[in-house]
């Protein structure tokens, strides 16, 4: 028989995404249902671990009024970070110097101070890998598949992923006609991470000229080629996909910057990109950086459905008695995968995913 559960908490961390809210709510009000209490954590894990910076404590009791009307709404209502890794938490020493240190430990005594009986930790792949850690060391965990990046495994799709790519999608429809206004070739830079999904679903679906991927390395000169080719045409404008983990044959991602307890910040490869193609085709360039306007806004209403269908399923997951599992959308259902397998590997583009293949078909070039 499960143990009995009389208490649980809910975490988001890493990458805010749209659907965050409404997964909240389909936690709290599915458990109350069962008669339990709901605490959100506040900003990933700090709540546990710095309570001292929140007036209020560190953890919201959740509440059917508090979580009222969330659903459409962007972002968490429990904060979020990707600096709040407690395997690896950046901290400050005597010298000033940031080092990682490991508060794992300190953050199940927590869990246990609060007479929280199990966790439902809201993520991608980092929090996932968290998820797994802390269930490995003796905690009650159920993962619920976050990203706009698309690129956890084991799950069909992510929730965040669809209000992204319409986003962009609207975007390419809106550049189009000032590109052709200009004659110019303008360069969009998506995010993403290290996999190409947002980039390759966008591009095809707002007619993307060229697309960029971080799957297939990328040869500017066949790109230049190509707008050339489509000069001659009689096209007098392109549009340029541009993943932001997309780099050059022989060549390495572009990163921003890399900190301490923090994955690296990747970034800057449009206008790379948009430099070597104007100099190259002799067409005015610009870039556009989508950027954090792809994480923000109120959900699509299939990553709303998507969203509630996963919180709802953590629940019926905790009072099956699962533990160390993540749920995962395969349709027509969602099922329960160990965490361990989840974080195993990350989900990139297959070279023969059907809607590449579309895009070779439709003479999107991918500069290789």
């Amino acid at each position: 028989m499960p143990a009995s559960i009389k208490r649980i908490a809910i975490c988001t961390g890493g990458g805010d995404a749209p659907g965050l809210n409404a997964v909240i709510k389909a936690v709290t009000i599915a458990a109350i249902k069962r008669g339990w209490q709901v605490y959100g954590i506040r900003d990933g894990y700090n709540g546990l671990l710095l309570p001292e910076q929140y007036i209020e404590g560190g953890l919201i009791r959740l509440t059917p009024e508090r979580v009222k009307g969330i659903t459409a709404l962007g972002g968490t209502m429990l904060g979020t970070t990707n600096r709040g890794n407690p395997l690896h938490y950046p901290l400050k020493g005597f010298d000033g110097q940031v080092v990682e240190v490991d508060r794992s430990d300190e953050l199940l005594r927590a869990f246990r101070l609060h007479e929280i009986d199990a966790l439902v930790s809201v993520g991608g792949d980092g929090s996932m890998t968290i998820a797994n850690a802390l269930a490995q060391k003796g905690l009650w965990v159920v993962g619920v598949p976050k990203t706009i990046d698309n690129d956890l495994d084991q799950t069909v799709v992510t929730f965040g992923f669809d209000t992204a790519v319409s986003f962009s999608t609207e975007c390419l429809d809106r550049l189009h006609s000032t590109a052709a206004s200009h004659r110019r070739v303008l360069v969009v830079e998506v995010m993403g991470r290290y996999a190409g999904w947002i980039a390759l679903e966008s591009g095809v679906s707002g007619s993307a000229d060229v697309i960029l991927i971080p799957e297939i390395p990328y040869d500017l000169e066949k790109v230049a080629e190509a707008i050339k080719e489509r000069e001659q045409q009689g096209n007098n404008y392109s549009i340029v996909m541009v993943a932001e983990g997309a780099k050059p044959k022989n060549g390495s991602v572009s990163v921003i910057s890399r900190e301490v307890g923090r994955a690296e910040r990747l970034g800057g490869v449009g206008e790379q990109v948009a430099a070597a193609l104007q100099t190259m085709t002799g067409k005015e360039t610009r870039l556009v950086v989508l950027g954090h306007l792809l994480r923000g806004g109120s959900p699509t209403s299939s990553d709303r459905l998507i969203a509630l269908r996963f919180g709802a399923a953590a629940v019926r997951a905790l009072e099956e008695g699962q533990r160390g599992v993540m749920v995962a959308l395969d349709p027509p259902t969602v099922k329960y995968v160990p965490l361990e397998e989840a974080t195993r590997r990350m989900k990139t583009v297959p070279l023969d995913s059907d809607v590449l293949l579309t895009a070779r078909d439709l003479n999107i070039c991918f500069g290789d």
